[in-house]
């Protein structure tokens, strides 16, 4: 695009993260920690064969999400993609919903993993559940977990403020220390672990049928799994020259087929080496399973050692994708400018970087259980992106086909329309009263009001710094690559 003289400067990202660096960041930031805790309610309520059919299904239907993402991406290789996106289909406000609301879900995590690093270390060390300071929302909030929070935020948001590269190498690290540790007890558990102990593989129905509901219980839950492969249309502008944008799609999906691996081969190893039955009511059912199976604590805290350094890949990679969304927004002008300028030296988001990692520091004072609550609204935030991003598709190929698109997915409609009712069964699941996903009432339904207001308050606010330039000259700030 030319750009004429009363155009402003367009601030850059350096061009440095590569293939690894991408998948490091979108699969770290899927496995997380959360499966250490989780995959006792995922049996309890689905059995052994249930849980797979439901994250093998819910992985499909997050594929298709993410095929949008595979065609999106190459086409428009920006800092927070979605909002590129989102502005090209519908204009600067439908933009700023999905970028905000984006930015809220990542920045939620990013808060949560703050609080959790001290939750996960005390089950190793149970000594560092030190000073008590405060209850807050039925959590105690310990003055060791905040320095700790606080040690962790300061350590990222440098890794981070220095340059992708850093980032995305520590990424790649702690994802590869992640395989291995991972590898490790999984091995044990499909090599030594006994198939009898997959009995029942699924929960029975009153009627002695398989309980469909338990299935539907977990699959319901799948979205939360599943986020993070959204990263990468966030780095997108800073990929390599020797990384092609054709190659970002096959990332995206490569990433996706990765998690669903992943998961898929945990409940697998877990069920085995024990009776399923018996872990349910356990607080670390993963961690339990190799101890009581194997009478091996080493394995049991390596099952930690992983959930550690899975707290480690998704914060960092939220930590990223978050600033690099408040970057675009700023960036365009949609929100103050200055949150889109770039660092001389770095080439980073510095200002919006600054401004996740103040956030991110703040959080753990409201304690584990209010966190949950902001991360579980954000994670509809999220899932109201996947449904922007996929509406955002179908007008693009509407009114732009003659846009260059280094990735096309077949199949026409079929695909983006089968996004956009799961990611719209994501949002229905999380809203209606009676799912095992639905918001609780009143407090994360608060939550949403509260965002979204505080969102319609920086809009406005916001306006004065919109009118100083004209819809080319933002077109130029968000969509040139």
């Amino acid at each position: 695009m030319s750009v004429s003289p009363t155009t402003p400067d367009r601030p850059r990202l350096h061009k440095e993260l590569r293939r690894f660096g991408f998948f490091a960041l979108a699969f770290g930031s899927m496995i997380g920690v959360g499966w250490v805790t989780s995959i006792g309610s995922w049996l309890g309520q689905a059995g052994p064969a249930g849980a797979l059919l439901a994250f093998v299904a819910g992985g499909a239907v997050m594929l298709c999400i993410g095929l949008c993402y595979a065609e999106l991406t190459p086409m428009l290789p920006v800092a927070g993609g979605e909002v590129a996106y989102a502005y090209k289909a519908y204009g600067s406000f439908k933009a700023f919903v999905v970028g905000w609301a984006l930015a809220f879900g990542y920045v939620s995590i990013s808060g949560f993993e703050a609080i959790s690093i001290g939750k996960v270390l005390s089950y190793l060390f149970p000594a560092i559940d030190r000073w008590p300071l405060y209850e807050f929302a039925g959590s105690t909030v310990y003055l060791s977990h905040l320095l700790l929070g606080v040690i962790c935020t300061t350590l990222i948001t440098w890794v981070n403020w220095t340059g992708a590269r850093a980032a995305a190498r520590l990424q790649v690290w702690l994802t590869a220390a992640f395989v291995a540790v991972t590898l490790i007890f999984v091995a044990a558990g499909l090599g030594s672990g006994n198939t009898d102990n997959l009995q029942p593989l699924w929960i029975a129905a009153a009627d002695g049928g398989v309980a469909s509901a338990g299935i539907l219980a977990v699959l319901v839950t799948i979205p939360f799994w599943f986020v993070g492969f959204d990263t990468i249309p966030q780095g997108a502008e800073e990929a390599s020259t020797s990384v092609p944008p054709r190659t970002l799609a096959f990332l995206i999906v490569g990433s996706i087929i990765a998690a669903t691996a992943f998961y898929a081969l945990i409940i697998l190893s877990v069920s085995m080496v024990g009776p399923w039955q018996e872990l349910i009511t356990s607080d670390l059912p993963a961690a339990r399973a190799f101890e009581h199976a194997f009478s091996s604590p080493w394995l049991s805290d390596l099952v930690l050692i992983a959930a550690l350094l899975g707290l480690f890949t998704s914060w960092n990679g939220f930590f990223l994708a978050g600033s690099r969304v408040i970057f675009a927004l700023g960036r365009g002008q949609i929100i103050p400018k200055r949150f889109g300028a770039a660092h001389p030296i770095h080439g980073t988001p510095h200002w919006a970087i600054a401004l996740v990692g103040g956030l991110t520091a703040l959080a753990p004072l409201l304690g584990r259980d209010a966190l949950l609550a902001l991360v579980n609204a954000g994670s509809f935030c999220i899932a109201l992106a996947f449904f922007g991003v996929s509406l955002s598709l179908l007008r693009l190929r509407r009114d732009y086909p003659e846009m260059p698109r280094p990735y096309r997915l077949p199949g026409g409609a079929l695909i983006p329309s089968i996004a956009a009712l799961g990611a719209l069964g994501m949002l229905a699941a999380m809203l209606y009263p009676g799912s095992p996903a639905a918001l609780s009432w009143p407090r994360e339904h608060i939550v949403l009001i509260v965002m979204f207001a505080l969102g319609g308050v920086l809009w406005v606010s916001a306006a004065k710094s919109r009118a100083e330039i004209s819809q080319a000259q933002r077109d130029y700030l968000i969509l040139d690559g």
